[in-house]
């Protein structure tokens, strides 16, 4: 590792910056992780789009349908194809705790940077947040690797600003993908900034975030990726803009890209997030495959659908 777990804080408060994408895994038509298409696709989103980070094997990468072997398989292409130009963030994310600990000490023995974990589902109501809090201690306690928590409502419910501020006290817990309502963001900002990176995956919000929160961390999901070319980099564009304090500028490049946003909108099936987003990627020549069951897939109709609002949506390919 390139710290120690007394010194996570500090590295992830000068390195953990930028803009970082959540990788969705190409697969081959018989389901099995296409490793050769990931590493394009790594290449690409480094090398062209200047993307800072990966997050890899979250639920864009499915690591719910993804064994313990292969989601190390996963973490391994992704640190070796990153090599030192870009970092890595490993989720470690599962409902066995031993589990997550093997994961997590497979991330540190190979050199990633960071890890990952999302709040657990409880089969208990009573005590949450002691319990909750005893969960993210005994990672820290196992651990040396810089920790970041995942709050999302899959969990069945969302860690309070005040129940974070508590867990951003141990020594190696270092940021949050925080995917709650604005205010629940805000006010942990407010609470915990000086030693936790508060971060939401909604590209929507990122400009404002930036303005207003003084944020600095985009961490993170697939518009990196899915809304810039190496002809076409405006989040790239709006973030620098907005980082050296051009803001009406920045704001500028923002909002042009609100076609491309709405494309990808209207055609998302609701249910269908990673067949979409990997179709989508094939329209800009990345590897995308099959969603892996019992994940669904597209329909013809909403490939045409997806394919005409792609073509309409004006970014340069």
């Amino acid at each position: 590792m390139k710290y120690t777990k007394n010194e996570a804080k500090d590295y992830a408060r000068a390195n953990l910056n930028g803009i970082w994408a959540a990788a969705l895994n190409p697969m081959h038509a018989d389901y099995s992780l296409d490793e050769d298409g990931l590493r394009r696709n790594i290449r690409h989103w480094v090398d062209d789009l200047e993307i800072a980070g990966i997050f890899v094997a979250g639920k864009q990468g499915e690591f719910f349908a993804m064994s313990q072997e292969e989601r190390k398989r996963n973490f391994e292409v992704a640190v070796d194809e990153t090599g030192e130009t870009a970092q890595t963030i490993m989720s470690c994310s599962d409902q066995n705790f031993d589990t997550v600990l093997e994961l997590a000490r497979h991330a540190e023995n190979i050199g990633a940077d960071y890890i990952v974990v999302h709040a657990p589902i409880l089969h208990f109501v009573t005590d949450q947040d002691e319990t909750v809090y005893q969960y993210y201690k005994s990672l820290c306690e196992n651990l040396d690797i810089g920790i970041a928590m995942w709050s999302h409502p899959d969990s069945g419910y969302l860690m309070s600003p005040q129940l974070c501020n508590r867990i951003a006290d141990l020594p190696n817990i270092v940021a949050i993908k925080y995917s709650v309502p604005r205010e629940m963001y805000v006010e942990l900002t407010r609470l915990a900034g000086d030693k936790l990176i508060v971060s939401t995956a909604s590209e929507e919000e990122w400009f404002d975030n930036i303005v207003e929160l003084g944020w600095r961390l985009y961490l993170c999901s697939s518009p990196p990726y899915l809304m810039q070319t190496a002809r076409d980099k405006r989040m790239n564009e709006y973030t620098k803009l907005a980082f050296a304090g051009e803001i009406e500028q920045a704001r500028q490049v923002r909002d042009s890209l609100t076609p491309v946003r709405q494309a990808l909108k209207s055609t998302r099936p609701g249910g269908k997030p990673h067949a979409h987003q990997k179709f989508w990627q094939e329209l800009l020549g990345q590897a995308g495959g099959p969603a892996r069951p019992p994940s669904l897939q597209l329909t013809e109709e909403e490939k045409v659908k997806t394919r005409e609002a792609f073509s309409n949506c004006g970014l340069a390919i």
